[in-house]
Protein backbone atom coordinates (compact mmCIF):
# COMPACT_ATOMS: atom_id res chain seq x y z
CA UNK A 1 0.00 0.00 0.00
CA UNK A 2 2.65 2.51 1.06
CA UNK A 3 4.53 2.29 -2.23
CA UNK A 4 1.32 3.47 -3.92
CA UNK A 5 1.06 6.48 -1.60
CA UNK A 6 4.31 8.30 -2.35
CA UNK A 7 2.40 11.59 -2.45
CA UNK A 8 1.38 11.19 1.21
CA UNK A 9 2.98 11.89 4.57
CA UNK A 10 2.60 8.78 6.74
CA UNK A 11 1.74 9.69 10.34
CA UNK A 12 1.41 7.18 13.14
CA UNK A 13 -1.47 7.50 15.57
CA UNK A 14 0.94 8.36 18.37
CA UNK A 15 2.39 11.30 16.45
CA UNK A 16 -1.00 12.39 15.09
CA UNK A 17 -2.65 12.59 18.52
CA UNK A 18 0.07 14.97 19.70
CA UNK A 19 -0.23 17.38 16.78
CA UNK A 20 -3.17 19.17 18.33
CA UNK A 21 -3.81 20.45 21.85
CA UNK A 22 -7.33 19.42 22.79
CA UNK A 23 -9.58 22.43 23.20
CA UNK A 24 -12.79 21.04 21.72
CA UNK A 25 -15.31 19.33 24.00
CA UNK A 26 -15.13 15.57 23.59
CA UNK A 27 -18.11 13.22 23.34
CA UNK A 28 -19.53 10.70 25.77
CA UNK A 29 -19.75 6.95 25.19
CA UNK A 30 -23.56 7.29 25.02
CA UNK A 31 -23.29 9.88 22.23
CA UNK A 32 -20.91 7.60 20.34
CA UNK A 33 -23.29 4.64 20.67
CA UNK A 34 -25.99 6.74 18.99
CA UNK A 35 -23.92 7.38 15.87
CA UNK A 36 -22.10 4.06 15.46
CA UNK A 37 -22.97 1.89 12.50
CA UNK A 38 -23.73 -1.81 12.97
CA UNK A 39 -20.65 -3.70 14.23
CA UNK A 40 -18.47 -0.59 14.07
CA UNK A 41 -16.25 0.31 17.00
CA UNK A 42 -15.30 3.76 18.23
CA UNK A 43 -14.37 5.13 21.64
CA UNK A 44 -13.87 8.47 23.36
CA UNK A 45 -10.13 7.75 23.13
CA UNK A 46 -10.48 7.46 19.34
CA UNK A 47 -12.23 10.83 19.25
CA UNK A 48 -9.45 12.45 21.26
CA UNK A 49 -6.56 10.78 19.45
CA UNK A 50 -7.77 10.83 15.85
CA UNK A 51 -10.87 12.87 15.15
CA UNK A 52 -10.23 16.05 17.14
CA UNK A 53 -6.89 16.58 15.35
CA UNK A 54 -8.73 15.84 12.09
CA UNK A 55 -11.31 18.52 12.88
CA UNK A 56 -8.48 20.97 13.56
CA UNK A 57 -7.00 20.16 10.14
CA UNK A 58 -10.41 20.73 8.54
CA UNK A 59 -10.56 24.12 10.29
CA UNK A 60 -7.27 25.03 8.60
CA UNK A 61 -8.60 24.04 5.18
CA UNK A 62 -11.85 25.93 5.78
CA UNK A 63 -10.03 29.10 6.80
CA UNK A 64 -7.81 28.82 3.73
CA UNK A 65 -10.88 28.48 1.50
CA UNK A 66 -12.51 31.51 3.11
CA UNK A 67 -9.33 33.58 2.73
CA UNK A 68 -8.99 32.59 -0.92
CA UNK A 69 -12.63 33.43 -1.63
CA UNK A 70 -12.21 36.84 0.01
CA UNK A 71 -9.00 37.57 -1.93
CA UNK A 72 -10.61 36.57 -5.23
CA UNK A 73 -13.46 38.94 -4.44
CA UNK A 74 -10.97 41.78 -3.92
CA UNK A 75 -9.26 40.91 -7.18
CA UNK A 76 -12.56 40.89 -9.07
CA UNK A 77 -13.69 44.01 -7.19
CA UNK A 78 -16.93 42.44 -6.07
CA UNK A 79 -18.30 40.77 -2.98
CA UNK A 80 -17.76 37.02 -3.21
CA UNK A 81 -20.79 34.84 -2.50
CA UNK A 82 -20.32 32.55 0.48
CA UNK A 83 -20.16 28.89 -0.50
CA UNK A 84 -20.70 25.76 1.56
CA UNK A 85 -17.56 23.93 2.62
CA UNK A 86 -18.01 20.40 1.24
CA UNK A 87 -16.29 17.31 2.66
CA UNK A 88 -16.25 14.01 0.76
CA UNK A 89 -15.86 10.66 2.57
CA UNK A 90 -15.25 7.43 0.67
CA UNK A 91 -14.11 3.87 1.26
CA UNK A 92 -15.31 0.30 0.95
CA UNK A 93 -18.63 -1.13 2.02
CA UNK A 94 -18.50 -2.05 5.76
CA UNK A 95 -15.31 -0.06 6.48
CA UNK A 96 -17.04 2.49 8.73
CA UNK A 97 -17.64 5.49 6.44
CA UNK A 98 -21.07 6.25 7.90
CA UNK A 99 -19.77 6.33 11.47
CA UNK A 100 -16.94 8.64 10.42
CA UNK A 101 -19.39 10.93 8.63
CA UNK A 102 -21.84 11.15 11.55
CA UNK A 103 -19.01 11.66 14.03
CA UNK A 104 -17.55 14.52 11.98
CA UNK A 105 -20.98 16.09 11.62
CA UNK A 106 -21.36 16.12 15.40
CA UNK A 107 -17.84 17.41 16.08
CA UNK A 108 -18.02 20.09 13.40
CA UNK A 109 -21.40 21.26 14.73
CA UNK A 110 -19.76 21.80 18.11
CA UNK A 111 -16.69 23.42 16.59
CA UNK A 112 -18.57 25.85 14.34
CA UNK A 113 -21.46 26.58 16.69
CA UNK A 114 -23.06 29.23 14.49
CA UNK A 115 -22.87 27.08 11.35
CA UNK A 116 -25.20 24.42 9.97
CA UNK A 117 -23.57 21.08 9.18
CA UNK A 118 -25.44 18.80 6.78
CA UNK A 119 -24.87 15.15 5.90
CA UNK A 120 -25.87 13.40 2.67
CA UNK A 121 -25.16 9.82 1.56
CA UNK A 122 -24.90 9.01 -2.13
CA UNK A 123 -27.19 5.97 -1.69
CA UNK A 124 -30.07 8.29 -2.60
CA UNK A 125 -28.57 8.67 -6.07
CA UNK A 126 -28.79 4.96 -6.85
CA UNK A 127 -31.25 4.22 -9.62
CA UNK A 128 -34.48 2.61 -8.33
CA UNK A 129 -34.55 -1.20 -8.46
CA UNK A 130 -37.09 -1.08 -11.29
CA UNK A 131 -34.66 0.80 -13.53
CA UNK A 132 -31.75 -1.42 -12.51
CA UNK A 133 -33.87 -4.47 -13.35
CA UNK A 134 -34.93 -3.03 -16.71
CA UNK A 135 -31.27 -2.38 -17.55
CA UNK A 136 -30.32 -5.85 -16.27
CA UNK A 137 -27.81 -4.44 -13.78
CA UNK A 138 -29.54 -5.11 -10.45
CA UNK A 139 -26.71 -7.53 -9.68
CA UNK A 140 -24.33 -4.58 -10.22
CA UNK A 141 -25.94 -2.41 -7.55
CA UNK A 142 -23.22 -0.23 -6.02
CA UNK A 143 -21.09 -0.27 -9.17
CA UNK A 144 -20.62 3.07 -11.00
CA UNK A 145 -23.30 2.39 -13.62
CA UNK A 146 -25.97 1.89 -10.91
CA UNK A 147 -25.75 5.53 -9.81
CA UNK A 148 -27.33 8.57 -11.40
CA UNK A 149 -24.02 10.41 -11.33
CA UNK A 150 -25.30 13.31 -13.42
CA UNK A 151 -27.96 14.02 -10.77
CA UNK A 152 -25.31 13.81 -8.04
CA UNK A 153 -23.14 16.33 -9.89
CA UNK A 154 -26.15 18.61 -10.40
CA UNK A 155 -26.99 18.38 -6.69
CA UNK A 156 -23.44 19.35 -5.67
CA UNK A 157 -23.41 22.21 -8.17
CA UNK A 158 -26.68 23.63 -6.86
CA UNK A 159 -25.62 23.23 -3.22
CA UNK A 160 -22.30 24.95 -3.98
CA UNK A 161 -24.34 27.80 -5.48
CA UNK A 162 -26.21 28.22 -2.19
CA UNK A 163 -29.51 26.65 -3.27
CA UNK A 164 -31.88 24.40 -1.33
CA UNK A 165 -32.20 21.07 -3.15
CA UNK A 166 -34.58 18.10 -2.96
CA UNK A 167 -32.91 14.70 -3.28
CA UNK A 168 -34.15 11.08 -3.30
CA UNK A 169 -34.01 8.93 -0.17
CA UNK A 170 -32.68 5.37 -0.05
CA UNK A 171 -33.88 2.77 2.45
CA UNK A 172 -31.56 -0.07 3.42
CA UNK A 173 -34.53 -1.83 5.01
CA UNK A 174 -36.43 -2.17 1.72
CA UNK A 175 -33.26 -2.07 -0.41
CA UNK A 176 -34.67 0.57 -2.72
CA UNK A 177 -35.36 4.28 -3.31
CA UNK A 178 -38.35 5.61 -1.36
CA UNK A 179 -41.15 7.50 -3.14
CA UNK A 180 -40.65 10.66 -1.07
CA UNK A 181 -37.75 13.11 -1.28
CA UNK A 182 -35.92 15.09 1.37
CA UNK A 183 -35.01 18.77 1.26
CA UNK A 184 -31.37 19.66 1.80
CA UNK A 185 -31.26 23.28 2.88
CA UNK A 186 -28.05 24.98 1.84
CA UNK A 187 -25.71 24.34 4.79
CA UNK A 188 -22.51 26.10 5.81
CA UNK A 189 -20.74 22.72 5.83
CA UNK A 190 -21.87 19.62 3.94
CA UNK A 191 -20.52 16.10 4.38
CA UNK A 192 -21.08 13.79 1.40
CA UNK A 193 -20.49 10.11 2.17
CA UNK A 194 -20.49 7.13 -0.18
CA UNK A 195 -18.42 4.52 -2.00
CA UNK A 196 -18.57 6.55 -5.23
CA UNK A 197 -17.80 10.10 -4.09
CA UNK A 198 -14.37 10.22 -5.76
CA UNK A 199 -15.47 8.60 -9.02
CA UNK A 200 -15.93 10.46 -12.30
CA UNK A 201 -19.10 10.61 -14.37
CA UNK A 202 -19.53 9.32 -17.89
CA UNK A 203 -19.05 12.94 -18.90
CA UNK A 204 -15.30 13.17 -18.34
CA UNK A 205 -15.46 16.96 -18.08
CA UNK A 206 -17.21 16.60 -14.73
CA UNK A 207 -15.49 15.36 -11.57
CA UNK A 208 -17.15 15.10 -8.20
CA UNK A 209 -13.83 15.94 -6.54
CA UNK A 210 -14.02 19.44 -8.02
CA UNK A 211 -16.80 20.23 -5.55
CA UNK A 212 -14.92 19.02 -2.46
CA UNK A 213 -12.90 21.35 -0.26
CA UNK A 214 -11.66 18.45 1.85
CA UNK A 215 -11.75 14.69 1.31
CA UNK A 216 -11.26 11.57 3.42
CA UNK A 217 -10.79 7.91 2.46
CA UNK A 218 -11.40 5.27 5.16
CA UNK A 219 -9.08 2.33 4.52
CA UNK A 220 -8.34 -1.17 5.83
CA UNK A 221 -7.01 -4.48 4.53
CA UNK A 222 -9.34 -6.57 2.38
CA UNK A 223 -9.33 -9.39 4.95
CA UNK A 224 -10.52 -7.09 7.73
CA UNK A 225 -13.21 -5.47 5.58
CA UNK A 226 -14.49 -8.90 4.52
CA UNK A 227 -14.75 -9.99 8.16
CA UNK A 228 -16.61 -6.80 9.09
CA UNK A 229 -18.94 -7.28 6.13
CA UNK A 230 -19.78 -10.86 7.15
CA UNK A 231 -20.37 -9.80 10.76
CA UNK A 232 -22.63 -6.98 9.63
CA UNK A 233 -24.59 -9.29 7.33
CA UNK A 234 -25.33 -11.67 10.22
CA UNK A 235 -26.43 -8.77 12.41
CA UNK A 236 -28.74 -7.42 9.70
CA UNK A 237 -30.42 -10.81 9.45
CA UNK A 238 -30.96 -10.92 13.21
CA UNK A 239 -32.56 -7.48 13.13
CA UNK A 240 -34.79 -8.48 10.19
CA UNK A 241 -36.28 -11.61 11.78
CA UNK A 242 -39.29 -9.81 13.23
CA UNK A 243 -39.84 -7.42 10.32
CA UNK A 244 -41.39 -9.01 7.24
CA UNK A 245 -41.04 -5.75 5.32
CA UNK A 246 -37.29 -5.76 5.74
CA UNK A 247 -35.35 -6.79 2.62
CA UNK A 248 -33.20 -9.16 4.67
CA UNK A 249 -36.23 -10.95 6.17
CA UNK A 250 -36.39 -13.31 3.15
CA UNK A 251 -33.02 -14.75 4.14
CA UNK A 252 -33.80 -15.36 7.83
CA UNK A 253 -35.07 -18.90 7.19
CA UNK A 254 -31.70 -20.01 5.83
CA UNK A 255 -29.32 -22.08 7.92
CA UNK A 256 -26.17 -20.54 9.36
CA UNK A 257 -24.06 -22.29 6.73
CA UNK A 258 -26.32 -21.07 3.91
CA UNK A 259 -26.22 -17.51 5.24
CA UNK A 260 -22.44 -17.58 5.50
CA UNK A 261 -22.08 -18.97 1.97
CA UNK A 262 -24.41 -16.32 0.52
CA UNK A 263 -22.61 -13.51 2.35
CA UNK A 264 -19.19 -14.75 1.22
CA UNK A 265 -20.38 -15.10 -2.37
CA UNK A 266 -21.80 -11.57 -2.32
CA UNK A 267 -18.57 -10.22 -0.89
CA UNK A 268 -16.39 -12.06 -3.41
CA UNK A 269 -18.48 -11.47 -6.55
CA UNK A 270 -19.81 -7.99 -5.84
CA UNK A 271 -18.20 -5.95 -3.07
CA UNK A 272 -14.62 -7.14 -3.47
CA UNK A 273 -14.74 -6.65 -7.24
CA UNK A 274 -16.20 -3.16 -6.78
CA UNK A 275 -13.54 -2.32 -4.19
CA UNK A 276 -10.63 -3.44 -6.35
CA UNK A 277 -11.83 -2.04 -9.66
CA UNK A 278 -13.61 1.18 -8.75
CA UNK A 279 -13.32 2.24 -5.10
CA UNK A 280 -9.71 1.69 -4.04
CA UNK A 281 -8.30 3.22 -7.27
CA UNK A 282 -9.84 6.54 -6.17
CA UNK A 283 -8.07 6.47 -2.78
CA UNK A 284 -5.27 8.80 -3.93
CA UNK A 285 -7.83 11.54 -4.62
CA UNK A 286 -8.34 12.02 -0.88
CA UNK A 287 -6.56 14.66 1.18
CA UNK A 288 -6.48 12.31 4.18
CA UNK A 289 -6.52 8.51 4.38
CA UNK A 290 -7.57 6.99 7.71
CA UNK A 291 -6.21 3.44 7.92
CA UNK A 292 -7.88 1.04 10.38
CA UNK A 293 -6.46 -2.05 12.06
CA UNK A 294 -8.43 -5.25 12.70
CA UNK A 295 -10.17 -3.72 15.77
CA UNK A 296 -11.59 -0.80 13.75
CA UNK A 297 -9.00 1.48 15.37
CA UNK A 298 -7.25 4.07 13.19
CA UNK A 299 -3.56 3.18 13.44
CA UNK A 300 -2.11 5.27 10.59
CA UNK A 301 -3.02 8.53 8.93
CA UNK A 302 -1.83 9.55 5.46
CA UNK A 303 -1.86 13.26 4.65
CA UNK A 304 -1.40 14.36 1.05
CA UNK A 305 1.82 16.32 0.58
CA UNK A 306 0.94 18.31 -2.51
Amino acid sequence: METELINYEKITRHIWQNLYKKTLPTLTEAELDNIKSINDEISVQDVNDVYLPLVQLIRIYKKTMNDLSFSKGLFLQKIADSQPFIIGISGSVAVGKSTTARLLQLLLSRTFKSSTVGLVTTDGFLYPNQILTEQNILHRKGFPESYDMESLIRFLSEIKSGKDVEIPVYSHEIYDILPEKTLVKSPDILIVEGINVFQSTLNKRLYINDFFDFSIYVDATEANIERWYLERFKTLLELAKKDSNNYYHQFTTLSSDEVLKMARDTWKKVNLVNLREFIEPTRSRAEVILHKDKRHKVDKIYLKKY
